[in-house]
């Protein structure tokens, strides 16, 4: 089971494969040249959706006409409560913040003249929205790109991101004598120099991976090109006959699923009576250029099951898959049904989509000319920079996750405290050049495993084969697999599925441990051939607990165990059971 496993692709080659003439050879260097100058960005896809949106907006006079009017009336709404509020202190305002928009909370911008200011600023908001989207003729892609480059715009463009404008930041310079300011210089200084020096953010130093974070015990008992698979010691008498094993996504170190000792999953399950095995992925290099996702899943999945089977025999397995580390999975599931293998006892998908028509703004950064330039950068790297789709995700929230936090620290001087979270979240992994280009294209943009056309050795598998119960979750407030896209399992699988719509976005959403403040669910299952609801009307009809969905969870994994037995020796018995190094490993620690 350590043996390397040398796959070849299923489905067609990327399309920026290492050309095989000379002027291929051109082509591919000067994409390459041009995306290291833009970090993989491609101008010309931002260029072909505004070129889309202006000529589609001059030909419409009906929607010029509309926008004309759109304006006076909120120019009118604006001088009218310009008056109305230098006579009437509680004078209505005209336009409200959209939810979860904190910029404008403090009451100082309820104050002449900054309450003008935000005013001002929300009704131009509101206005562009309007002009940016239901414009006839421009393409769905590219209207949502518009509408998308609108806001980041509007979102630096903010007044509440500029001293003069800001009455937080003018109060806390007033009363400081503007220490706030100096403050917020060095701050600027140390990220800087942390960024130019490869550092973590400030406060990630308290969160030493296997100190601080990542430390339940266990063992490593498997190593191969790819992962490390870690077996956790049990601190229960007895434990359920089906041990877990969680698959994490490959774009994140494994640990968001271990962190601190009072919010790791791993702890809790083990905690509750489980066997819990996890992947960690290495993190690749230039030499893994040529690795495809059909290595991650022999190398990972595969290679995991079949270790898991040795240490725990004659029992099936419950498999977990987190983010990308679930569409893997639901692959590997897939095919393992297709071809009788009986292996798997449940299946657990957090926040992973299989269909991804309905992905969310991350689509707004796939499209075939953001393609070419992408695969050029990593051809010729071999990799994809973990910074690069740390920046994307930046972007679908830039308001909070960009511009909030740099007023807080460089204008108001406040240096926040790092949480195990974010110091994880700055922890970022590389993607290898052939698996990055097969997923995007095929996965992502195709939409290949949800249609049926994703081949596994030669054959396509489809994730309707899989005949085990599903417990699904989604989150509320997630960017990257929107909670609705997630909820299409129940259109391609017909067994018995246990849905939970959980508070939180992407991370924290599932990060959610029983005790956290603020935190709720939904959650109900649909019996294999029962009729179909659709999101809204499941949102709608299904209750709202309080709390955390992981013990509902631990439930379900409890109930799909057969029995309870003494918990199986750490790396198994015999010449198999030989452990390779304490957890949490080496390849976690690769930088």
């Amino acid at each position: 089971m350590n043996d390397l496993v040398t796959s070849q692709p299923q489905a067609p080659e990327p399309r920026a494969q290492a050309p095989g003439d000379f002027l291929d050879m051109i082509d591919n260097l000067a994409y390459a040249a041009r995306a290291r100058l833009t970090a993989g960005a491609a101008p010309t896809a931002g260029a072909l959706a505004w070129f889309d949106w202006s000529m589609h907006l001059a030909l419409s006079p009906g929607k010029q006409r509309s926008l004309w009017l759109d304006a006076w009336r909120k120019q009118w709404q604006f001088a009218r409560y310009a008056q109305q509020s230098g006579l009437q202190a509680s004078c209505p305002a005209c336009v409200e913040p959209l939810e979860h928009d904190r910029r404008f909370a403090d009451p100082a911008w309820q104050q002449w003249p900054f309450n003008l200011i935000q005013q001002g600023f929300l009704l131009q908001q509101q206005w562009w929205k309007e002009a940016t989207t239901d414009v006839r003729g421009v393409s769905e892609h590219h209207e949502k790109m518009v509408e998308f480059a609108a806001r980041q715009w509007l979102d630096m463009m903010s007044p509440a991101n500029a001293i003069a404008t800001n009455p937080e930041v003018l109060r806390a310079t007033a009363s400081s004598g503007g220490l706030n300011l100096w403050r917020g210089a060095m701050n600027f200084l140390d990220d800087a120099q942390r960024q130019l020096t490869g550092k973590g953010p400030a406060g990630a130093e308290g969160f030493e991976v296997g100190k601080d974070v990542a430390v339940t015990p266990g063992k490593v008992v498997l190593r191969n090109r790819l992962i490390e698979l870690i077996q956790y010691a049990p601190t229960t008498r007895k434990v359920g006959a089906e041990p877990v094993l969680i698959v994490p996504s490959w774009v994140m170190k494994y640990y968001i699923l271990d962190l601190s000792p009072h919010n790791s999953m791993v702890g809790y399950l083990v905690a509750q009576g489980h066997t819990v095995f996890i992947i960690s992925w290495k993190n690749p290099d230039a030499d893994d250029r040529d690795l495809g996702l059909d290595d991650y899943r022999q190398l990972g999945v595969m290679a995991a099951l079949d270790a898991v089977g040795t240490i725990v025999p004659k029992h099936r397995v419950q498999a977990v898959g987190y983010c990308l580390g679930g569409t893997l999975l639901a692959t590997a599931a897939a095919a393992m049904a297709r071809d009788g293998d009986e292996r798997l006892a449940s299946l657990t998908l957090l926040a992973s989509e299989i269909d991804y028509r309905e992905s969310g703004e991350v689509k707004l950064f796939v499209d075939d000319s953001q393609l070419a330039w992408l695969e050029a950068g990593m051809w010729r790297k071999g990799y994809l920079e973990g910074w690069q789709m740390a920046a994307s995700f930046q972007m679908l929230n830039s308001r909070d996750l960009i511009w909030s936090r740099r007023v807080r620290e460089y204008l108001l001087g406040e240096r926040g405290s790092l949480v195990d979270l974010m110091a994880w979240n700055a922890d970022t992994t590389r993607m290898p050049y052939r698996m990055h280009s097969e997923y995007l294209r095929h996965l992502y943009m195709n939409n290949d495993l949800a249609e049926g056309r994703w081949q596994v050795d030669g054959q396509p598998v489809t994730v309707a084969d899989i005949r085990v119960p599903l417990f699904v979750v989604g989150t509320l407030r997630d960017h990257v697999a929107p909670w609705r896209s997630v909820y299409k399992i129940h259109l391609l699988n017909d067994s018995d599925i246990s849905f939970v719509l959980t508070s939180g976005g992407h991370n924290a959403g599932i990060v959610s441990e029983p005790g956290r403040p603020r935190r709720s669910y939904q959650i109900a299952t649909r019996k294999a051939g029962a009729r179909y609801r659709n999101p809204d009307q499941w949102q709608a009809e299904t209750p709202v607990h309080e709390g955390s969905w992981w013990p509902a969870w631990s439930a379900w994994l409890a109930h799909n165990a057969s029995a309870q037995v003494a918990p199986p020796p750490m790396g198994g018995k015999s010449g198999s059971g030989k452990t390779l190094g304490a957890a949490p490993g080496t390849y976690v620690m690769q930088k």
